[in-house]
């Protein structure tokens, strides 16, 4: 039998995030947003609620659940604001599951603690200033000289790799050169502060105002060889594996903003006038509304359908691509939507609405653009 129905711990889970983010979020996070500052107290709430720890086990201080926890989670702080939300997301899948799908005994004991807890935030160094989709042209190299790697490079749009709590940024660096050509690319953990590595000064972004977002550089950067994460030479391979569950991960807060803008517009309609009547009132309203509903919910099923296939242990790219490409969409559709419901005051940065819109559009582009889902659909297809 087929039921779409949350469980009861889902459900409490999802009522506990809602309640979190309409309470102690929406009231406060326009102001960071204008300011451009990092909710630290925000984050620290949520580190309490046990939210960066949900899909890591007990045993290294997560919450022993799993990915479509954290999903719920996700969804239901980006209808109310994406910079929280994004800081979440990039904090576990990118900072944490890497550490935990593929760390030594070692490393998820001294780092997989503090991360889980909220304490600490980690961030992955993969995007390269003349990279961008194109991963496997990394050009940031790693020589080990005398146990050591010695780092030399640089990453760009980089979340969560310059706060007062960051502790490290995991980087995919080249190791080798191959007999057939190809570069061998590891993963190689820097903890913040190593001699050699530099934060540049915070981006100005179109959204996600209240996150940071920073490029990095590497300039004989030095760690013990120890800091290898996961296998020599596997680093690009590990993390396309991370890539599909943050997709599904960023499908789930694609789809709470897109429920957002709904959301807002169904309390602004019943109160606007204009020709002397409510604005809801009007069909061409409430076909706008209605689509994005529409929307909102193919794209909630999207996620649910790939996250359902990824905890079943089942292979599931293609579905993380469908869902992640879906979701965003709508996202960028009901934000404009949205923006012209409201109008003027849509335009204005003191109404959610022109948040979402401003937030909205990298959706498409972190994580994997929208034509790079594409390509992966076509290619699980069989088309080459």
């Amino acid at each position: 039998m087929i039921d779409f129905r949350l469980d009861e711990e889902y459900g409490a889970l999802r009522k506990s995030v809602e309640d979190f983010a309409q309470r102690e979020v929406k009231p406060v996070i326009g102001d960071f947003y204008e300011r451009e500052a990092f909710p630290y107290d925000l984050v620290a709430k949520m580190g309490e609620m046990g939210l960066f720890g949900l899909p890591i086990a007990e045993e290294f201080g997560g919450m022993g659940g799993d990915y479509f926890a954290l999903c719920l989670a996700l969804e239901e702080l980006a209808r109310v604001d994406s910079s929280v939300a994004i800081t979440l997301e990039a904090g576990v899948s990118l900072g944490a599951m890497p550490l935990y799908r593929f760390g030594t005994p070692e490393q998820k004991e001294r780092y997989l603690p503090d991360l889980a807890a909220g304490r600490a935030l980690g961030a992955f160094g993969l995007t390269e200033p003349g990279g961008g989709s194109d991963a496997g042209a990394t050009r940031t190299s790693a020589k080990l000289v005398d146990g050591r790697w010695v780092i030399n490079g640089s990453k760009s749009f980089i979340t969560n790799s310059g706060t007062d709590i960051t502790k490290l940024v995991t980087v995919t660096a080249v190791t080798a050169a191959m007999e057939d050509g190809r570069k061998e690319i590891s993963a190689i953990i820097l903890p913040s502060g190593t001699p050699g590595f530099a934060v540049a000064p915070k981006y100005s972004k179109v959204g996600w105002n209240a996150s940071d977002t920073h490029e990095l550089s590497f300039d004989d950067a030095t760690v013990p060889e120890a800091n290898l994460l996961g296998t020599r030479g596997r680093g690009y391979a590990q993390f396309l594996s991370i890539l599909d569950e943050g997709r599904v991960a960023i499908a789930a807060l694609s789809v709470g903003l897109a429920q957002g803008c709904v959301d807002e517009c169904l309390r602004y309609v019943a109160e606007r006038e204009a020709f002397g009547h409510k604005i809801g009132t009007y069909q061409a309203i409430q076909f706008k509304i209605a689509d994005m509903e529409l929307r909102t919910h193919n794209a909630r099923l999207a996620y649910y359908a790939a996250a359902s296939k990824m905890l079943r242990g089942e292979p599931f790219k293609k579905e993380a691509a469908i869902a992640k490409l879906t979701a965003s969409d709508a996202a960028m559709d009901n934000s404009r939507e949205a923006t012209q419901i409201f109008g003027g005051y849509g335009f204005m940065n003191e109404f959610p609405v022109g948040r979402f819109y401003r937030d909205a559009k990298i959706l498409e582009i972190g994580e994997g653009t929208s034509e790079v889902q594409r390509m992966l659909i076509a290619r699980e297809l069989g088309l080459r």
